[in-house]
């Protein structure tokens, strides 16, 4: 059924999103403790996670730094000894953190630095904290030589297993040749299967079964490894690996290929030769057995942090675009990676600057579940990046509970253009729904359905069917100057109420 009023018939199409589209940042949270991550886990909207290097998980929700931390082990934590480098270094969510809770943190452990990867589980009488008596350890004790050189990072990858980042045991020019000894977990990235403890290497890693070598690696060769993180549409990895004195790297690995990749350290630092001292039959400088970084830049003193590729709504010509940063230049790069040649490289400083909100020393870079970034600064401010005319969404709030235990989310995604979407996300999977558009802000309790925003409707779409994961997305009819308020109405046959609302939402239109 499709409803048409004199409204209606001013639906047009906005003009092309503009070649070049501005960027800058928004401060969304100050006052932290060395804040150094933000993640959201799989289809949590609603909240961002940021991790305290001081031993701490805190929530932002509705633009606020809820007062009672996610998770608190700064007991446990060592950030101490000398070292920045050591504490609380990444966390991660399970992929399936709706139904069992499980998130994992790295930490170095105060009794002696060794790093350990644990698991806990959310609380749940409250969601917004951990029990912290459910931690299981994952991997640990792991000895650190030197206090400096700890990697920290955490990612689950496409495949569900867990990533974990090793540095190469610290001090300077890895002077024990961790880095490319495989009977030692240092100057590594491990994989691992978390869901099937105690057993946790995959038979698929490419060392399992090879006598002395360990199997939880999965790649080798890496210096300190801060960073890294998985392109949530293609699968594929990208490593930011701190350089020694001379240049910084990016490494990839196609989502797909085989593990056991040797990025080169400390044979090699970058594209140049460094050194093969106290190393056991290494390959020589420049072998074909050594992978180059995609990207490299020289420079004393510098240190790269790794970022996310862009998969987000809000900047729709940016996807596919890599963001990185230097801890001690804090400057900002993107650019783009097609499996082969690296192109668009941008130094996005000075534009995403803005007055009054300092943004220097860089720790990390962060990632909503809409795919939007974050970066994160040593001291105390976490910023987003947004684009400069940002999207103009009001969320209304109210959605109901789907027979899914989920309120069905509606979302806005990009600028007013041809390309415009409005996204239905969480519903229950293959639902028939229907999107519901007007001028109207005045939700009325409509028999049989609920809170409909607008009511009497101007527009009501054709019935669509959402995929097996509740998603639906069709483009975004705009019009002149207008106010539009938008949301849909499901069928839900296996909820006691069988019409079901995703929340309401306001555009203001250009």
């Amino acid at each position: 059924m499709l409803i048409r009023n004199s409204l209606a018939a001013a639906v047009s199409l906005a003009a092309a999103i503009p070649a070049q589209l501005t960027l800058t940042t928004q401060r969304v949270a100050t006052g932290l403790s060395r804040p150094i991550g933000a993640a959201s886990p799989i289809g949590d909207y609603d909240r961002l996670f940021l991790l305290e290097q001081t031993g701490r998980i805190k929530i932002l929700r509705n633009g606020a730094v809820l007062p009672t931390p996610f998770l608190d082990i700064a007991t446990l934590v060592n950030t101490s000894s000398g070292s920045s480098e050591r504490g609380m270094l990444g966390f991660a969510f399970h992929p399936n953190y709706r139904n069992n809770g499980h998130v994992f943190v790295h930490y170095t452990r105060i009794s002696d630095g060794a790093s350990m990867v644990v698991r806990y589980t959310a609380s749940t009488a409250n969601p917004d904290t951990v029990n912290t008596g459910s931690a299981t350890t994952i991997l640990g004790p792991v000895t650190q030589p030197f206090t400096n050189h700890n990697g920290g990072c955490l990612q689950f990858g496409p495949d569900g297993y867990l990533y974990v980042g090793l540095g190469d045991g610290g001090s300077g020019g890895d002077p024990g040749c961790r880095a490319q000894n495989n009977t030692q977990l240092l100057g590594k990235i491990l994989r691992l299967n978390v869901d099937n403890l105690p057993n946790i290497i995959p038979p698929s890693n490419p060392f399992v079964g090879q006598p002395g070598l360990r199997g939880e690696i999965f790649h080798y060769g890496l210096r300190n490894p801060w960073r890294f993180s998985f392109d949530r549409v293609t699968g594929d990895l990208y490593i930011g690996d701190v350089g020694q004195n001379a240049v910084e790297e990016i490494d990839f690995h196609a989502a797909g290929q085989p593990g056991g990749v040797n990025y080169g350290w400390k044979i090699m630092e970058g594209p140049n030769c460094y050194s093969t001292t106290a190393c056991t039959a290494p390959p020589p400088c420049n072998s074909p057995l050594l992978t180059r970084p995609i990207y490299s830049y020289a420079g004393t003193p510098r240190t790269v942090i790794g970022g996310y590729v862009y998969r987000g709504c809000a900047i729709p010509s940016l996807r596919g675009t890599y963001f990185l940063a230097d801890y001690l230049t804090n400057t900002i790069t993107s650019f783009a990676f097609n499996g082969t040649t690296v192109s668009a490289i941008t130094n996005r400083t000075a534009e995403l600057s803005v007055t009054g909100q300092t943004m220097t020393a860089i720790t990390s870079f962060g990632e909503d579940a809409c795919g939007e970034i974050y970066i994160c600064t040593l001291g105390g401010g976490v910023h987003k990046i947004v684009p400069r005319n940002g999207a103009p969404m009001t969320n209304l709030g109210f959605g109901e509970l789907a027979s899914n235990n989920i309120i069905p989310r509606l979302a806005f995604c990009g600028p007013f253009a041809p390309t415009t979407e409005l996204i239905l996300e969480n519903a229950p999977g293959v639902s028939v729904a229907a999107l519901v558009l007007g001028s109207n802000n005045n939700p009325t309790q409509v028999p049989d359905v609920g809170l409909v925003v607008p009511y009497p409707p101007d527009i009501i779409t054709g019935a669509i069917v959402t995929d097996a994961n509740g998603r639906y997305a069709t483009p975004l009819p705009t019009v002149g100057s207008w106010v539009v308020h938008c949301q849909w109405v499901l069928l839900d046959p296996a909820n006691p109420q069988p019409f079901v609302l995703s929340n309401a939402v306001r555009l203001v239109m250009p």
